[in-house]
């Protein structure tokens, strides 16, 4: 079974399992179901062999396994993973126009010549905003700044509730986790537990780019406003005192506060998209919700101390790392890199010692202990003994967490390791890396002889054939040139034709044709005179073929 089979029977289940869930009611996307399938089949605890090709048994039970999970109610991993896709589809960064369009083109671009009407349309429209603009402003300037209030704390408080259940989820698991726990003999969801968390995570992950999007846009939206009041003080200045203004002084002036307000739009309903993303994204975090209410959680903590992430990171740690104990990976002291916190940590910052050897707990690296870089990445731990333990073996717990992700589908995108391959592997000689197919169009090009020949065909190797020639040539010194001209040669000369190649026409010809019937004509005789006298009729009608 090749990977083109492989691939069209994976298409095939996704389709029937989403038919399946929208028959019980749960509308999902093809993107979380295939999901779905590619993690149940990578999923070690399912037993499902990677070196013999699937049977009709393991395929009916991949599609039991699957709708299971994706119909299971209160299920805070599905609610995850359906987050994650919403917050894909949903949220768009900056960066998206300036790929297409660099700032460094826009005078190229705006050098481009475009329709009269376009331009003069634009021009006027910008003016008499900002004649518009000016105008309310002159009344009470307030009003232009009110219009668009600066508030970002529906997103702060959002992400400090979501901080606080992060901290309980970590600090009920840590104890849960450990040998000597004393909750071991109660009834506690420990995967569950793990499962809150991770949906807890995900939510706190992007509740923090939006609220970094919204600082941008809120400090972008002040510069705007400073601006929009300094052009509108120097508009009143143009203006100030004075009975008439040369228009090329103050159309300029009109263009720019309509750009500046046109700008504060835009901010401003960026703005308003991200609360809505915020809005949108509380659905997905209700199945954990119901799962373990406030009460719950509380009373399994019974006064435990709660840390949050940042209670971690400001505590003192418990020891500098000596560069001398990494042998073979390379530290990088926090003391070295004034810059070390803007990194791109691996596993998104997560600690990944902590998560193999305790089961799946998240914890958050510090990179105020350093960082350690191997092959090209950078990874932050928690504790100084997680750095040096991950150092010793650092290809193990890579690949150890990446093994723990597959049975946790939700853990691929929190990780950001979704651009890497988990694909089941069917046959054993099929690479597990599927290759893309790609397609372009190419041609080539040679010469007919690429290396340029110098055969000479009149070359004479034979030293009496060029004496032959030699003395043939000598003899024409003694010829004269002389013509003969027959009477069936008289009349021939060189002879040449031009003509045009002909060239497609077409022609097409119309008249206006008719026919008419002779119009009859009836003369009657005998109707006045005599009472008696009889009517004599006589057809005049002339014959149609006439």
């Amino acid at each position: 079974m090749d990977g083109l089979q492989k691939n069209n029977i994976l298409k095939k289940m996704t389709q029937k399992l989403q038919l399946q869930c929208a028959g019980r009611g749960s509308g999902l996307s093809a993107t979380v179901v295939a999901l779905m399938v590619k993690s149940v089949l990578s999923d070690p605890k399912n037993s499902f062999n990677a070196d013999e090709a699937l049977t009709e048994e393991d395929i009916q039970k991949l599609e039991e396994l699957c709708l299971n999970k994706l119909t299971e109610r209160c299920s805070p991993s599905l609610d995850t993973i359906k987050m994650q896709e919403y917050f894909g589809l949903s949220y768009t960064s900056r960066s998206a126009l300036q790929s297409v369009l660099p700032p460094a083109e826009l005078a190229a671009f705006m050098a481009l010549l475009k329709e009269d009407k376009e331009q003069q349309l634009d021009e006027l429209t910008r003016i008499v905003a900002g004649i518009c603009l000016f105008n309310k402003a002159s009344v009470n300037e307030k009003c232009l700044h009110e219009t668009f209030p600066v508030s970002f704390e529906g997103i702060e408080n959002e992400l400090s509730a979501s901080r606080r259940l992060v901290g309980k989820y970590t600090t009920l698991l840590e104890e849960l986790l450990q040998p000597d726990s004393r909750r071991v003999g109660r009834d506690v969801p420990v995967d569950l537990l793990k499962q809150a968390l991770y949906n807890a995570r995900q939510h706190e992950a992007f509740l923090k780019i939006l609220l970094s999007n919204a600082h941008l846009c809120a400090s972008c939206m002040g510069d705007l406003q400073m601006k929009l009041s300094a052009q509108t003080n120097l508009l009143k200045e143009s203006v100030k005192a004075k009975r008439a203004v040369h228009s090329a002084k103050v159309f300029p002036l009109f263009k720019a506060l309509a750009d500046l307000w046109c700008g504060l739009q835009e901010e401003a309903e960026l703005l308003k998209v991200l609360h809505t993303i915020m809005l949108n994204l509380q659905p997905f975090t209700v199945a954990q919700a119901e799962l373990f209410p406030a009460e719950y959680l509380d009373g399994l903590l019974e006064g435990s101390e709660v840390k949050t992430d940042q209670d971690r990171l400001s505590q003192p740690s418990d020891g500098q790392i000596n560069l001398a104990e990494m042998t073979t990976c390379e530290w990088l002291p926090p003391e070295t890199d004034a810059s070390i916190s803007d990194l791109s940590l691996q596993f998104n910052g997560f600690c990944g010692y902590t998560f193999v050897c305790r089961d799946g707990l998240l914890l958050p690296g510090n990179p105020k202990l350093g960082v350690l870089k191997h092959e090209g990445k950078f990874y932050a731990f928690s504790s100084r003994e997680a750095a040096l333990e991950f150092a010793s073996r650092p290809d193990d717990f890579i690949a150890e967490v990446e093994e723990r992700a597959k049975g946790s589908p939700e853990l691929l995108h929190l990780f950001r390791l979704q651009q890497r391959d988990f694909s089941f592997e069917m046959c054993p000689k099929e690479n597990s890396r599927v290759k893309p197919i790609t397609k372009c169009e190419s041609g080539t090009q040679t010469d007919v002889h690429p290396v340029e020949t110098n055969v000479v065909r009149t070359y004479e190797w034979n030293a009496w054939e060029l004496r032959r020639k030699a003395i043939k040539l000598a003899n024409l010194l003694t010829k004269a040139t002389h013509s003969t001209q027959t009477h069936a040669s008289s009349m021939r000369r060189e002879n040449a034709t031009q003509v045009w190649l002909p060239k497609d026409a077409a022609s097409q010809c119309k008249r206006d044709a008719g026919s008419n019937v002779p119009r009859p004509q009836v003369y009657l005789t005998g109707l006045r005179g005599q009472r008696d006298a009889q009517v004599v009729k006589i057809d005049l009608t002339r014959a149609v073929d006439e």
